[in-house]
This record gives structure tokens, sequence and C-alpha cells, in this order.
């Protein structure tokens, strides 16, 4: 890790990254308080959360695709968390106290830079690190979205508790505040794709998802992994709302966000380097099922602390997933497309959740939050037996994928 850390640029990004991220979570958790308290509206509080990711779908592919072309990864990344900051000011002058659709449009417009989160910092670690160090770099690329995620949830549980939902939001804008002067210390890189070497720009944003389509290993991985954010949207909504039935605040879902990321951090650290000894796309779909079947155990719980354990032992089978994640992408996409495979997948992970979340705030109310946690755990579960089918074909328009990229 000192060594790793030791690479010009690399305590930087951790900061900036990891401050972007947190601040990410944080929005997620905090938009559904806002919501809930000045409408009291499931539903809103649903389509508001859809509406900040919704974006994504589209914007990823073309993000990304810019980003393997331009030498202005920094600016870009920095555009995104100022946007955030105005958007957050702005949802707390609208949100109660203007008509009903200013909210999801506001964060929709937060939404439409949101890949560069996740992707687009993702992108970035082929081009400042080492082959060699890879592998680590995707553990503590993992323990950074993991940190973000129990930190963010049980901070904006905590501020809006002891505060105000209100603070949290501003604390929203304070992380983004720092992220972009962390993000002014990055190094400045090259384009991924020399000018020489470019395709006509929409044919570039087409080539990142024809990647994803075309590559079976890491369609198996893309596939897996985006359907669990569906179900990690549905129970999104899902939480807050179980909190009463176990006496306590809707803000307490907060903390179960973050027992079940203390447990997968604990395990993406420790167990981080199990693609380098197994093929990434198997540890995925092995973390997700165990992931799945965890969640089950969530239904039996009759308190809060109960609750708080079983999601912590729940993290504890998930953690392995991102670094694998990460490493699938690595390794079966070229340089030159790394930037538009992370933001693409990103986008459609981003979009899964999207689309969890606006099924939540229609369907919780309506079967109750106990059917609606089993109906979460099946969903992971089914999202390994997604990922499983659609990794089935072994060739990528007639040439095998060992073939295609063996680095790794």
């Amino acid at each position: 890790m000192r060594e790793l850390l030791g690479v010009r640029g690399m305590p930087a990004y951790y900061v900036a990254a990891t401050l972007a991220r947190v601040g990410d979570e944080m929005v997620a958790f905090t938009l559904v308080l806002l919501v809930l308290e000045r409408t009291d509206s499931p539903g809103l509080a649903g389509l508001t959360g859809a509406a900040y990711a919704l974006p994504a779908i589209a914007t990823g592919p073309l993000l990304g695709a810019w980003l393997d072309r331009t030498h202005y990864r920094r600016a870009a990344l920095a555009l995104n968390q100022a946007t955030l900051a105005a958007v957050m000011l702005s949802l707390l002058v609208v949100a109660g106290h203007a008509p009903d659709w200013t909210v999801p449009t506001l964060a929709a417009l937060a939404g439409t830079t949101l890949p560069m989160v996740s992707g687009g910092f993702t992108s970035m670690l082929p081009s400042l690190v080492p082959q060699r160090l890879l592998a680590g770099a995707n553990s503590l690329e993992a323990a950074s979205f993991g940190a973000a995620t129990i930190a963010g949830p049980a901070a904006a549980a905590t501020i809006a508790a002891a505060v105000s939902v209100e603070a949290a939001a501003a604390v929203i804008t304070v992380t983004a505040t720092v992220s972009i002067l962390a993000i002014t210390r990055l190094p400045g890189l090259p384009p991924a794709v020399a000018p020489e070497d470019r395709e006509p720009f929409l044919a570039s944003v087409v080539g990142g998802l024809a990647h994803l389509a075309r590559t079976p290993r890491l369609r198996m991985s893309t596939v897996a992994t985006t359907a669990v954010m569906g179900a990690t949207g549905f129970l999104l909504i899902t939480l807050p709302l179980h909190m009463p039935s176990l006496g306590a605040p809707r803000a307490a879902a907060g903390y179960l966000w973050t027992a079940l990321e203390i447990g997968s951090v604990t395990t993406a650290v420790l167990l981080g380097r199990l693609q380098s000894r197994w093929r990434p796309e198997l540890v995925v779909l092995v973390a997700v099922a165990a992931y799945g079947l965890a969640m089950a155990s969530w239904t039996l719980a009759g308190s809060l602390a109960v609750l708080l354990v079983l999601a912590a032992a729940a993290g504890l089978f998930e953690g392995p997933m991102l670094p694998a994640m990460f490493a699938a992408r690595q390794q079966y996409s070229p340089a030159e497309l790394q930037g538009r495979v992370s933001t693409t997948a990103a986008s459609l992970r981003v979009g899964a959740g999207a689309l969890g979340q606006a099924a939540g705030g229609l369907l919780v109310p309506v079967i109750g939050t106990s059917a609606a946690l089993l109906t979460v755990a099946l969903g992971v579960l089914a999202a390994a037996a997604l990922g499983y089918l659609a990794g089935l074909s072994r060739t990528t328009e007639g040439t095998p994928v060992d073939e295609t990229i063996s680095r790794g």
C-alpha cells in the first residue's frame, strides 16, 4: 500500500474520489428523507431518487467516449461536483414549497454527470498506476466506495436526527467543494485514444456498449452487478419505511447502510485480491449469490439491533464483488476503451438503481416493508442467475474471449 500511495497523484485521487462518493451516498439517502419529511409522499421520494439517477443511462456512454479522448478529465470531475453543490442548495429552497415537479427536475440536473463519480474516477486508475499495482489499487478503490457508503448514510442519518435534514444537504455541498480542491491536485493525463486513432464520436459512444455486450465474461459481471443495483434502489425506499415497525425513526435506516458497508469493506480489503487467483466474473457471481442468501434473513429481525447485525453479516459476503467488478472491466477491456466501459457500466448500474427506487416508491406502501425486504433478497439472487445466463456464450464475434484480451 505504501508503494501504491507513493505513486504521483494517488493520495489526491483517493481523497477526491472518496469525498465525491461520500456526497453521492449522502444524496441518495438525504433526498429520500427530505422529500418524505416535507411532503410525506413515498411516491415522490422514489421519483426524485429515480430522477437523480436515470439521466446517467444516457449520459454515461457519452461521457465515457469523451473521457477517452479529452485532456480535461479533471475539469469534468470538478464540474460534476460543482453541479451537485448548486443543486442541493436549490433543493433546500424548493422542496415542499414549490410544485412537486421542481424537485425531481433539479435532481435530474445533478444526475446528468453522475457517472463521473464512479466510472469517471475509476477509469483513471490504469493510467495512474502501473499494471503490477492495479490489483492493490482496485482493492483500495473498492474500499473508497465502501468507506463512502459507510460514512455517507451514517452522516446523513446522524445529521438529520441531531440537527436537521437541511443540515445534511448543506454538508453535501461542503464535501463537493472539498472534493473539487482535491481534484485540482490530480496530475493531467493524456487522452487514452490518440487523435490519429479516433473513430467518429457516435461510433466511439457505441463502442463501449458494444464491447460490454459482445464480451461474455465482462457481460456476466456487468449484468449481475447492474441487477444488484436495481434491488439496492428498491431497498433505499424500503428501509426508511421499515424503521417504525422496529420502533426506530426513519433516519435510523442510514445506520443499516453503514453496518452493511462495514462488513463489505472488511472483505473487500482482506479478500479483494481474489480476482488475481480466480476469474473476476466468477468472484462477482459467488459474492452476489451469497449476499442475496444472507439478505433473506433480514425479514426475521424483530429489532433494529438484530437487523444491524444481519446487515453487517450480509456485507461480508458482498465485499469481494466491487474489486472483482473493477478487475473484470480492466482485464477484458483494452486501454482505449477503459473510459467508455467504466462510465457505460456505471450508467447502467445507476439507471437500474433509479428504476429500483421508482418501483419501491410505488410498491412498498402496497406490499408492506417485510414483503419488500424479501423481494430485495430474491432480486439479488436473481441478479446472480441473470449474470450467469448472460455469460454462457464463449465467443465474441467469432473470437475467443481469452484470445481477445489476456492481460490481468
